[in-house]
């Protein structure tokens, strides 16, 4: 059934920026009234003008709130449902990037990553959930990863978040799948934002194999998503061959995957 976002409450985590801050105008531009969270008050300020340019009768909002403080995060969701009428679409978004080899990784970057890919959008999902059962419905569409599928060199801690929430996604889909309450997964490859590039992470090994995408391509795909009822997409949609090849041998895969990784890192010795 065709799922029409004209008219309906969507809520987006990390809504400051990149992903977030293209889904936000996505969203608007399609007619639906949007509200964004993240921690930085002056960029979402400035995706909040970039809804109201693109649809001007709605009342769109914006917070600033700390998802990894999880005690906010209930409190915050009912708070954001009241305000904007019953939330139609939750978008889990925000989530922070890690790469490093993994006898390299920090105790507190583990638990970091855990705290805000995983239990923070949990929370969140929990929270809102029984009052989008109580209205007959609703959507949730979480942000993960490919590298939940593909378990990438050097995103050990990043990966396993990632599989988490897809894991938790996958079965919340089927304990509520009758209930109108429908489930999306995301699987953004390289998608062009600045968290890609953040400091104090290793370089990406993907180099020119990959080409990072822009935002628009994955807001376009989840907005297609949404309308053909689509459980799970890939970010490019190339992607889901990778997946399949990996599910048919992981142990072959995986012995692939360092072989490249071997080839890629002796590449600058032999140049």
């Amino acid at each position: 059934m065709a799922y029409n976002v004209d008219g309906k409450k969507v809520l987006i985590t990390g809504g400051s920026s990149g992903i977030g801050a293209d889904l936000a105008r996505g969203f608007a531009e399609g007619g639906a009234t949007v509200g964004i969270c993240a921690r930085r008050t002056d960029r979402l300020t400035e995706v909040l003008e970039i809804c109201r340019k693109a649809n001007p009768d709605a009342d769109h909002r914006m917070w600033t709130i700390d998802l990894s403080d999880l005690d906010a995060v209930q409190p915050f969701a009912l708070e954001a449902d009241d305000a904007l009428g019953g939330i139609d679409v939750l978008v889990n978004n925000a989530g922070i990037p890690k790469r490093r080899k993994v006898t390299e990784l920090r105790l507190d970057e583990v638990d970091s990553l855990m705290t805000i890919n995983y239990l923070s959008p949990v929370r969140l999902t929990l929270a809102l959930l029984p009052r989008m059962l109580a209205r007959g419905g609703g959507r949730v569409v979480t942000i993960s990863s490919i590298a939940a599928r593909l378990a990438p060199p050097s995103e050990a801690a990043y990966a396993a978040t990632k599989a988490a929430i897809t894991a938790f996604v996958e079965s919340a889909a089927v304990d509520l799948w009758d209930s109108g309450v429908r489930f999306h997964l995301v699987n953004p490859g390289i998608i062009e934002t600045e968290l890609f590039d953040l400091p104090d992470n290793d370089a990406s090994m993907a180099g020119d194999d990959v080409p990072p995408l822009p935002p628009a391509a994955l807001t376009d795909a989840v907005l297609k998503q949404l309308d053909d009822d689509t459980f799970e997409i890939n970010v490019p949609d190339w992607f889901k061959d990778v997946i399949a090849g990996k599910a048919q041998d992981t142990g072959v895969f995986l012995a692939g995957s360092a072989a490249w990784l071997a080839q890629k890192q002796a590449a600058p010795q032999q140049a």
